[in-house]
């Protein structure tokens, strides 16, 4: 994979990255729990200074589960789709979310974090790397 594309749900936001993801993983948060509607939130990991993105996103400033550490959660303010999260723990990183992808099939997590809040109904592939918060960086 050397290009990954994407819009929102009413297609108000476009992106490309012409890059490869540095990691694909899933965040077992709260607040990614809360921003997917769902048990988790699947994502990946492309340098910021390559993502290029067209339409106006809004932004909520998050303080995180991780005691107040600042995440802008990017989305578009017309459908409300998350899009992409920044976070200063991982500068020059910009969190796409792969749902927002045109094409998932060639996806494959490498990573859990937060597995701390994972839903105890959940269970994925035991070969991933298991972090109980954020993995160091």
């Amino acid at each position: 994979m050397s290009k990954s594309t994407g819009s929102c749900l009413c297609g108000a936001i476009h992106y490309e990255c012409d890059v490869d993801p540095v990691a694909a993983g899933v965040c077992h948060c709260r607040h990614c729990q809360k921003t997917s509607g769902s048990a988790f939130s699947t994502m990946i990991a492309v340098p910021e200074n390559a993502l290029r993105i067209t339409g106006t996103l809004s932004t909520y400033e998050d303080r995180g589960d991780d005691g107040g550490r600042t995440v802008l959660r990017k989305f578009c303010g017309r459908c409300g789709a998350p899009i992409v999260s920044l976070t200063p723990m991982a500068p020059g990183i910009a969190f796409l979310k792969a749902g927002t992808l045109d094409d998932v099939s060639h996806l494959k997590p490498t990573f859990q974090c937060w597995h701390d809040s994972a839903q105890p109904w959940l269970h994925l592939d035991d070969s991933l790397a298991t972090f109980p918060r954020n993995p160091a960086l």
